[in-house]
């Protein structure tokens, strides 16, 4: 009985160091755990330097010198029946030297000049139409001879778009005076600006 509980007293006594130091390992193992747990933490905390991105700078918008002027076909406009389009009077050609050349003296490049024709109500559909045609043509030839070097193109309005409304009843002078604004020309650039 003696030998077994030596044995067993001998036993204890090699487990007991085993067992207290798997039992302090295993408590220390959670608490390394625990100690490493805020340094990880501590580092996920910490952002990460961000490095600067070379972004390109925004292009520079380029510039127009687009525009839009309106003359009156009435001051510009001498019709004469013997002859197909329209002629153009001396101060309608001066407005357009001053006022489209001196734009367009504006840009380096004239990408579309778009000459548009409008007429007053008085006549038929047809004939509006026709006469809005043959002045923006007008336009466009003397522009054309001015060495204007650019795409045109040219629209007739007809009467389509009145600017102006006025009494039907009037006297035909004082009707045709009225509705003046309503015949007009409107000569639109687009381009690149110097």
């Amino acid at each position: 009985m003696l030998k077994k509980l030596t044995a067993l007293y001998v036993l204890a006594a090699f487990a007991l160091p085993v067992s207290t130091a798997f039992a302090q390992t295993s408590a220390a193992a959670p608490a390394a755990q625990t100690a490493e747990a805020p340094a990880s933490a501590a580092t996920a905390a910490t952002p990460a330097v961000p490095t600067p991105a070379t972004t390109p700078a925004p292009p520079t918008p380029l510039k127009r010198c687009d525009f839009a002027i309106t003359l009156q076909s009435d001051d510009i406009f001498e019709h004469k029946k013997s002859v197909q389009l329209p002629v153009l009077n001396s101060k309608g050609k001066e407005r357009i030297d001053n006022e489209v050349m001196g734009k367009l003296a504006n840009c380096t490049k004239v990408e579309l000049i778009v000459v548009s024709g409008h007429t007053d109500l008085i006549g038929s559909h047809a004939q509006t139409q026709k006469l809005s045609e043959k002045n923006a043509d007008a336009v466009v030839a003397y522009l054309g001879s001015k060495g204007l070097n650019a795409p045109m193109d040219t629209m007739g309005m007809g009467k389509t778009q009145q600017i102006k409304a006025c009494d039907d009843k009037l006297p035909k002078a004082k009707l045709t005076e009225c509705l003046a604004p309503n015949r007009r020309i409107v000569i639109e650039g687009r381009g690149l600006a110097k």
